[in-house]
């Protein structure tokens, strides 16, 4: 396959919102793709590299390069010319990667040129998950999508499944199984707004502590442990005592789905970051696990002593799941069997307001009848857990791709230090509708002052209402923190800079932090850290000087309705 062929439905996909153009148009590209193709294809529309990381920034490809007149480079040549970048190392390695580089754009048109430096640098953002990918690998393949969904979510990988389904067709599928030992993605949760609202839409359900840990997935044949986190990756390795644990837990070839956390002296759970660090430490673990041992809580059985258990409904799994885990390793729950019952949703907010208490990150609730759907996004299970709102100024912005290329999209954003001046605390484009994307791009055109290309600085005028999860520590920023998954509730041009929210009220969690009665507004799919990537802000952060004059102008749009998030 051509790239240029792959390039023009990535820029199809980019400029169309509706769902089902996508799938349309990525059905008809992997009807021309032959097997071998499917994983680089879908890989690319997704804006991953299979090499990984392989040492090209926006330095690297800030050179013009004359595009080729004719398509000529293919799926496989590209693949080819990353592997040999991936490979340079050593003395002379930028000239010699400068020199890849240069002799893959020269053999690329000006299109596929365009799709490279996007892909290369992060930045295809054309809506091609593996979710649309996977409807338009089903609709080519003629299979149905509910059953090319189940086989990805018991293998584990998209490419894989698609690679087999579009060389021998839908029969196919079946071969695909659970098997302890090879990780299947997740069951996820979509968002409710409060635990009565959730118990009213699921009806008989359970009520767990929603733990702010790392996501583990147990796997166990005889003595032999494997550890894979939420994207699959094999952690075994990194953490001895939780397959310490799993092997002395009874039974045998079984999987377990919980939550790594670790607890202080006082039994509060440490912050997400202090575990994260801790589970991607791979020198000296025996050092690290030393100075923060962590611990295992499961609350899912996927198979239990060979036999697979995804089907059935959790009432029934979490009884394998007693048989199975002492209680002391097993999620704090509470039962809500009869949801018109007050006294059991009142005892059920009071569960959340415990958990609360206790430190942890909210709660998640779920309908007792549900089969574990692995790797989606299930209306069967919610999270509920408190939002936090700030009133910030807009720094800078950053030039939007894809759909939405002319616009200014990803915030920068800014609290009010002592001095007048503003303290960064992160970025986001989450959360913004169309119409508000609109005005947000028209009034920032109006405040600019700098444009290096890729990011607009701007006067600090522009008051954003902020929706986030809380702080996390981040060197990247003056005051050492970061927003985490931020995102707009709406525009606030009736409030000047001057009141925005000041730093100090930030890190104390006052009262510009007060949970929100809203839900999450920001849009389902992965959740991106406040300091996002993007080639733009390479270098320092932007500065500003003293806080501008509110200024008089159109009402912007409202937020639209939100899609729900996902854990």
């Amino acid at each position: 396959m051509l790239l240029a062929r792959l390039a023009e439905v990535s820029h199809q996909v980019a400029a169309t919102s509706a769902r089902s153009r996508k799938i349309a148009a990525l059905a008809d590209l992997f009807s021309a793709t032959t097997p071998e193709e499917a994983p680089l294809v879908i890989a690319y529309l997704a804006g991953r590299l299979p090499q990984g990381r392989i040492g090209i920034g926006w330095r690297t490809l800030k050179e013009s390069v004359p595009p080729a007149s004719d398509a000529t480079l293919t799926v496989a040549d590209t693949d080819a010319a990353l592997s040999l970048l991936a490979r340079v190392a050593g003395p002379g390695s930028q000239a010699e990667r400068q020199r890849l580089v240069r002799e893959l754009m020269r053999a690329a048109t000006a299109a596929e040129q365009q799709f490279l430096v996007r892909l290369l640098t992060g930045e295809v953002r054309q809506g091609a998950l593996d979710a649309i990918a996977l409807e338009g690998v089903a609709k080519a393949a003629a299979a149905p999508a509910a059953d090319v969904r189940r086989a990805v979510m018991l293998e584990g990988s998209l490419p894989r499944v698609a690679q087999v389904l579009l060389a021998e067709g839908p029969a196919a599928l079946e071969r695909f199984q659970l098997r302890v030992g090879s990780p299947v993605h997740p069951m996820l949760a979509h968002t409710a707004k409060s635990v009565t609202e959730a118990i009213a839409a699921l009806g008989p359900c359970v009520v767990e502590e929603k733990l702010d840990g790392i996501r583990v997935q147990v796997h166990r044949v005889g003595d032999d442990v494997r550890l894979y986190t939420r994207s699959l990756d094999d952690i075994t390795d990194r953490l001895p005592e939780i397959s310490a644990v799993a092997r002395e837990l009874p039974g045998d070839r079984f999987v377990l789905d919980g939550e790594v956390i670790a607890l202080d002296a006082a039994g509060r759970p440490v912050p997400f970051q202090d575990i994260a660090s801790r589970v991607g430490s791979r020198v000296d673990v025996a050092t690290a696990a030393a100075a923060l041992p962590v611990s295992p809580v499961f609350f899912d059985v996927l198979a239990a002593d060979g036999t697979v258990l995804v089907d059935l409904p959790g009432h029934d799994r979490h009884a394998a799941l007693a048989r199975l885990v002492p209680e002391p390793m097993r999620v704090r729950r509470t039962v809500v069997e009869d949801p018109g019952d007050p006294a059991q949703t009142g005892a059920a907010e009071a569960f959340f307001a415990d958990t609360l208490a206790r430190g942890h990150e909210g709660v998640m609730v779920k309908a007792l009848d549900a089969p574990y759907s692995a790797g989606r996004r299930g209306r069967s299970w919610l999270k509920v857990k408190p939002v936090y709102t700030l009133d910030l100024v807009v720094l800078a912005a950053e030039r939007g791709s894809g759909r939405r290329t002319g616009t200014l999209s990803n915030l920068h954003l800014g609290a009010l230090a002592a001095d007048g001046t503003y303290v960064m605390l992160g970025k986001t484009f989450k959360g913004l509708t169309d119409a508000m994307l609109q005005w947000q791009t028209e009034r920032l055109r109006e405040l600019a002052v700098e444009d290096d290309g890729f990011t607009v600085r701007v006067r600090p005028e522009l008051v954003v209402e902020i929706a986030y999860d809380g702080l996390q520590r981040s060197p990247r920023y003056p005051a050492g923190v970061a927003l985490r998954f931020a995102r707009v509730v709406r525009h606030r041009p009736d409030k000047p800079a001057s009141e925005a929210d000041t730093i100090d009220r930030v890190l104390a969690g006052g009262p510009g932090a007060q949970p929100s009665t809203g839900p999450e507004p920001h849009a389902d799919g992965p959740e991106p850290q406040a300091d996002g990537p993007g080639p733009p802000t390479d270098g320092a952060e932007p500065t500003t000087d003293g806080p501008g004059p509110p200024t008089d102008g159109p009402e912007p749009p409202e937020a639209g309705p939100q899609s729900s998030s996902v854990v």
